[in-house]
């Protein structure tokens, strides 16, 4: 994509006049729920909350898988990492976040040997490096970063490599937005994750609409795409529609991309059920390495290490309410003052994509219509 066409989604005038339309047509209270914690960096970063009226609230979703792990798995992989000869490896901003008492940041300063990395491929130049460890992946991530985990895994089995394994906290989209709206969470429509889409294809959002008669566009992550898709959400409530829609229809199909999902079933089975910080038990909301991959697995390879004990948040921290929309970090007591991004105390505040470190970092002007 060229530079002048990215600049086209942020110009202002562009910008401005989506805003004067969205408060032209916008007639009743809306409360709209971005799933992914991408789209609520760019409202917060772009100040897309003052541009829009009264009546269009938004409600931050559980779609950053930062925010959503739950305690005990980061404690594996704590645990993972201090067994003998051992690397391991993970994502962006998993190693900061708390477990139930220490993070793999606090760890790594102990001198364990823990790794961030750029590309989950990373993992194979380590491990030829390393051919004395093993090196564990501890993959993290919606439907956008599973085919990328998949590729790693075709690439271990195929070149034989000995000594990567695999701790899969893969987690899926559709399964939350049931568990939230099944709760009678008051939301009156969607702005769809672009990205996962563009693996899964925006049809999987079709059985939400159809279930809770709550609309979902897809949007991009550009201010110009946010204001588009709110647009979209406020012309099906006033003529009275309730639709699937594709604002990204620049990389986004209905059918997402077949390659990558028929990789991605190759190697993942979907688990039973797994717990998601905050939300509590989801069924049929992640994935795990396939039976005939075993060897590849972690959790299988150190059962007897690995403990399945859920551990709850601390008792001041609102992640679980704001995971579910039921309130903003404003909301909570230790917001900005315990709870810092140096000094998290939830998951929320960790990640770049956690709505608390938005808040944090652009939302000093908001408290008073929050």
């Amino acid at each position: 994509m060229s530079i002048d066409l990215i600049n086209s989604f942020k110009n202002p005038e562009h910008i401005k006049a989506l805003s004067l339309q969205i408060k032209k047509e916008a007639r009743e209270k809306l409360n709209i729920m971005e799933i992914c914690g991408g789209h609520t960096h760019t409202i917060m970063k772009y100040g897309l909350m003052q541009l829009l009226p009264q009546q269009i609230e938004f409600v931050h979703g559980p779609g950053c898988p930062v925010c959503i792990m739950p305690k005990e798995r980061i404690d594996e992989a704590i645990e993972l990492a201090k067994q003998p000869n051992v690397i391991l490896v993970t994502l962006g901003d998993m190693i900061r976040v708390p477990g139930s008492k220490i993070s793999l940041q606090d760890l790594r300063a102990e001198g364990y040997d823990i790794r961030a990395l750029y590309s989950p491929l990373d993992t194979l130049k380590i491990a030829k490096e390393n051919p004395d460890k093993t090196v564990v992946f501890f993959a993290i991530g919606f439907e956008t970063t599973t085919p990328m985990s998949a590729v790693l895994v075709e690439k271990v089995v195929k070149e034989n490599i000995k000594n990567i394994l695999f701790h899969i906290n893969h987690v899926l989209v559709p399964p939350p937005i049931h568990a939230i709206m099944s709760e009678g969470a008051k939301i009156d429509a969607f702005l769809g994750p672009s990205h996962v889409s563009v693996i899964t294809g925006y049809d999987i959002f079709t059985p939400i609409v159809q279930k809770y008669k709550t609309p979902v566009v897809v949007s991009g992550f550009e201010p110009s795409d946010v204001l588009e898709s709110v647009l979209r959400i406020v012309r099906e409530f006033n003529e009275g529609r309730c639709e699937v829609e594709n604002e990204y229809s620049r990389a986004v199909s209905k059918k997402g991309n077949i390659k990558a999902q028929k990789l991605m079933e190759k190697y993942f089975d979907i688990r039973e059920s797994f717990r998601w910080r905050g939300l509590g038990e989801i069924p049929k909301s992640a994935l795990k390495m396939k039976s005939s991959f075993l060897e590849l697995d972690a959790e299988v390879v150190f059962a007897s290490k690995l403990s399945k004990n859920p551990i709850n948040d601390h008792k001041l921290c609102m992640c679980a309410d704001i995971l579910k929309g039921r309130a903003k970090p404003f909301d909570c007591k230790v917001f900005a003052k315990a709870c810092t991004p140096k000094t998290p105390i939830g998951s929320c505040m960790v990640s770049s994509e956690g709505a608390c470190a938005a808040y944090f970092k652009y939302g000093k002007f908001l408290k008073d219509k929050n």
